[in-house]
């Protein structure tokens, strides 16, 4: 990894290692590391060219942000982790489980999706708009932001049916990802629990109480 990514790190315990979604940085999960904090060492990571860490010169894609995660685990020594990823940090974290099983205790996939159809229609169309302006003025910094959803993910329900660690799929009843996307993410990954907690893809900010029951009652039951 040819960069350094920011990161707090908070709590005693296993490690649970969070992941942010497209645009935001490791505050969105504010309410989620003061919560597990008390029962894990949390690790908060701002994604490549999010938050206070830097653009760095690689491809700005899913499959390098998990191949900038794995460096991560590896500079600090962790393995044996809980994985949590919200919306483009779910789809970073099944990127890495793809390829790093080994690596994870668990995983936790909230508001995740298998390629861009699994978006809301009223909520992709926009962002294919923005990214068609951000060509257009070469504003490029948008344009890498707005490529992350529209261009990706693409997983194959070959490549999900592969993974074996314990799983949480988890989102919101009004969330911007259909719910017959999460349905399929849960059903290709074959075990995996699924919990549509009230509220919409923002759960873990909003719906804090619920959100972080859930992930703790699914987390005590993994051994």
């Amino acid at each position: 990894m040819n960069i350094k990514l920011n990161f707090i790190k908070e709590g005693n315990g296993s490690p649970l290692v969070l992941l942010h979604g497209n645009g935001e940085s490791l505050s969105y999960f504010e309410k989620q590391i003061e919560y597990f904090k008390s029962f894990y060492t949390v690790y908060a990571i701002d994604t490549r060219g999010h938050g206070l860490s830097p653009r760095g010169e690689a491809p700005f894609t899913l499959s390098q942000f998990s191949l900038d995660l794995k460096d991560f685990l590896d500079s600090q020594n962790l393995k044996d982790i809980v994985l949590l990823g919200f919306s483009d940090g779910a789809n970073i974290a099944l990127h890495f489980a793809l390829k790093n099983q080994d690596y994870l205790k668990a995983l936790i996939l909230n508001g995740g999706n298998l390629n861009p159809r699994g978006v809301k229609r009223s909520v992709q169309l926009p962002i294919e708009i923005g990214y068609f302006f951000a060509k257009l003025f070469k504003n490029h910094k948008k344009r890498e932001l707005y490529s992350l959803m529209v261009n990706e993910p693409d997983f194959k329900e070959s490549e999900l049916s592969a993974i074996h660690v314990p799983t949480l799929v988890i989102a919101g009843t009004n969330d911007m990802i259909k719910q017959s996307c999460t349905q399929k993410i849960h059903s290709f990954i074959k075990g995996s629990t699924l919990k549509i907690i009230k509220g919409d893809h923002f759960i873990a900010n909003k719906n804090s109480d619920e959100f972080n029951g859930a992930v703790k009652c699914f987390l005590d039951g993994v051994k």
